[in-house]
């Protein structure tokens, strides 16, 4: 088995908070996820792996970063009728992929702001344009066929579009053009896509979103079937005081900074069983 693969799931802009403020409270308690390595990252795992894996940031670095002004940022809500049709897409598919081509048709209908102004946002996140030299894979998913598509540094994509395509979170934000492509949110496959750490003989999921649903796998069986496969594996979601931190809106930027304290808050509770698992 490969060695130590760092799994960052989806869960917006509060997402990315929890999951900044979890990686520096982690590395306060003298464990530090940024050796990953691969970094796996859906949507906001993918904007906060993007930073981590650049090797530019320190955990601190990241933490700091959500704490001031959201500069370049744009915030979005999802309507009522984007909800309604998430509900019936879960309860009527059988697998991810039905799921995504259903999720798919609401994406390309959806008004949202264009890709080149999403993009800019995405651009502003990145300390390096870039890929970086540690494996960094970002999911996402077609919005025709609803598969699941996952760029790297040999995908010959540019990193921005990558990040932007992993982030599109359906009736919220554009899909994104690649290869001709259009491509959504990879949490519509799954909310961490954990099952890409695969052949890792250690596995740390980080993961805002706990739960499944309908085709959709949680993060916590994911992370099952890979201790069933031989992994150590070690998956964490926000606590319930966390997860109000994400506030009304977990899209709106606003949201980082309370979001980043809870995770930095909650991570003594889980660094022991991290640990355990990282220097297995």
């Amino acid at each position: 088995m490969a060695d130590k693969a760092l799994v960052l799931g989806g869960g917006g802009s509060g997402g990315i908070g929890w999951l900044a403020g979890l990686l520096h409270g982690l590395a306060e308690q003298g464990v530090d996820l940024s050796d990953a390595d691969v970094v796996i990252g859906t949507s906001a795992g993918a904007s906060v792996g993007a930073q981590l894996a650049s090797g530019a940031l320190t955990p601190l670095e990241l933490y700091r970063r959500q704490l001031g002004p959201q500069s370049g940022e744009i915030a979005a809500r999802l309507p009522a009728s984007a909800y309604l049709r998430y509900a019936w897409a879960t309860l009527t598919s059988r697998t991810p992929e039905e799921y995504g081509r259903k999720i798919g048709r609401t994406a390309l209908a959806a008004s949202t702001a264009d890709e080149a102004t999403r993009r800019s946002a995405i651009e502003s996140r990145l300390v390096s344009h870039d890929w970086p030299e540690r494996a960094l894979r970002m999911p996402a998913v077609d919005t025709a066929t609803g598969e699941l598509r996952v760029f790297d540094k040999d995908s010959g994509v540019p990193l921005a579009d990558a990040m932007a395509a992993s982030c599109a979170v359906p009736g919220a934000w554009p899909p994104v053009t690649v290869d001709g492509r259009r491509w959504m949110d990879g949490g519509t496959h799954s909310p961490a896509n954990a099952h890409l750490a695969a052949g890792y003989g250690r596995v740390v999921v980080l993961a805002p979103i706990a739960t499944g649903g309908g085709p959709l796998i949680s993060a916590a069986e994911q992370g099952r079937r890979l201790t069933e496969d031989g992994a150590q594996v070690a998956v964490v979601s926000p606590s319930a005081t966390a997860r109000r931190s994400f506030g009304r809106n977990p899209l709106d930027p606003a949201a980082r900074a309370a979001a980043a304290e809870a995770g930095r808050a909650q991570a003594p509770a889980h660094a022991a069983r991290i640990a355990e698992v990282w220097r297995a």
